[in-house]
């Protein structure tokens, strides 16, 4: 949710639960998802940027929100960005992993 805006549940089209500001709610859906997609660019190149000590922090930070939320609707887009952040996190272990065989294969010739 962003801060300071009040957010409200629509059904995508896909059937996923997707929160618009109030203030999107008239717009017609075409500006509203242009504008998303320009919002999800510019988390993404921020995300990307992200080490795995910031992704736990953020996980930890979701975590004390999601306790703190009644909503079932918010707890579950609460729950879906700390699920994208395990991928994140997932896959720079793996590549970490990958890393270190590599060193430990070059270490034994």
């Amino acid at each position: 949710m962003i801060e300071g805006k009040e957010e409200m549940p629509v059904l995508g089209k896909d059937g996923q639960i997707e929160f618009i500001s109030k203030e999107n709610a008239g717009k017609p859906e075409k500006k509203v998802k242009a504008e998303k997609v320009e919002n999800s660019e510019k988390n993404e190149k921020s995300d990307k940027k992200k080490d795995l000590s910031e992704i736990f922090t953020d996980l930890d930070s979701l975590l004390q929100k999601m306790e703190g939320e009644e909503s079932l609707e918010k707890s579950f887009a609460i729950y879906e960005k700390a699920v994208a952040l395990l991928k994140e996190a997932n896959s720079s272990i793996d590549r970490i992993e990958k890393q270190v065989r590599i060193l430990d294969g070059e270490e034994g010739k």
